[in-house]
């Protein structure tokens, strides 16, 4: 069976900067939460594979085909994209935003389309209200909405948390892992390690543009592996809520890997 998101030995340059460096992975249906600190290579990763970034060396695969090499529509139809950035340009009713997720169907089925998103993510009570009236979580879950219009079997999203108070944050992720668990591909960059542990069934963690952990997230995520890509020192613990991080900065943060 053909992976959904595939890495094969990916590398990717941005300028003269080498960003990501022989990265290979292959992801499945469930969510997938890829972390990092900041310059890590989270957003590249997550951009290379929906084809928005020529690779340097390697490929980002779509379905088994190289993610660039796909045309825009095609890549659409295979993985539905929400980038870290949820500014909302115009105050139009949320039905409005949400229907933008089928841009090739008809008006009335796209407007179906992105109604029933709405609904899934609880806001069809809201679909004729404008974007400029509702909260900063409401919005984002009118994107969510958008997102989930596509139809498309794998949905990645970068940092879809970010800026959003607890409350919001949990339903964002609940929502995603119903999707999962019906069946989708989702992967995920979160800085939030204890949404990761909680929510993914699987963890990646780049440190230096490198792939250094890869499992379970109390595996990819164990005391080691904290110290060595996020400089600390750090436990697990277990609560009625869901795994707790007790954390704190190594004195010596240690050095980012070199590459040859």
């Amino acid at each position: 069976m053909t992976a959904p998101v595939a890495f094969e030995a990916l590398s990717v340059t941005l300028g003269r900067r080498a960003v990501l460096h022989g990265v290979t992975a292959t992801l499945g249906p469930g969510v997938t939460a890829v972390c990092g600190a900041n310059g890590s290579g989270k957003t590249t990763l997550l951009r290379a594979a929906m084809g928005l970034l020529k690779p340097s060396a390697g490929r980002a695969l779509l379905s088994g085909e190289d993610a660039s090499a796909l045309a825009p529509a095609e890549r659409a139809r295979r993985a539905g994209y929400l980038p870290q950035e949820r500014r909302v340009a115009w105050g139009v009713p949320a039905i409005r935003i949400a229907a933008l997720g089928a841009p090739e169907q008809p008006l009335p089925v796209a407007e179906a389309r992105g109604l029933a998103a709405l609904e899934e993510v609880g806001l069809g009570g809201l679909a004729d209200r404008g974007a400029f009236e509702m909260s900063g979580g409401e919005r984002a879950r009118v994107l969510l909405a958008r997102l989930f219009a596509t139809g498309a079997p794998t949905l990645v999203l970068d940092e879809p948390a970010a800026g959003l108070d607890p409350d919001a944050q949990l339903l964002v992720m609940d929502l995603l892992k119903v999707r999962a668990e019906r069946g989708s591909t989702v992967v995920v960059t979160l800085h939030d390690l204890a949404l990761a542990a909680r929510y993914a069934d699987r963890v990646l963690v780049l440190h230096g543009g490198q792939l250094v952990a890869d499992g379970p997230p109390m595996q990819a995520l164990s005391t080691q592996v904290l110290a060595q890509a996020f400089g600390l020192d750090g436990a697990w613990s277990e609560t009625p809520c869901g795994p707790v991080l007790s954390a704190r900065r190594l004195a010596q943060r240690p050095p980012e890997p070199t590459t040859v």
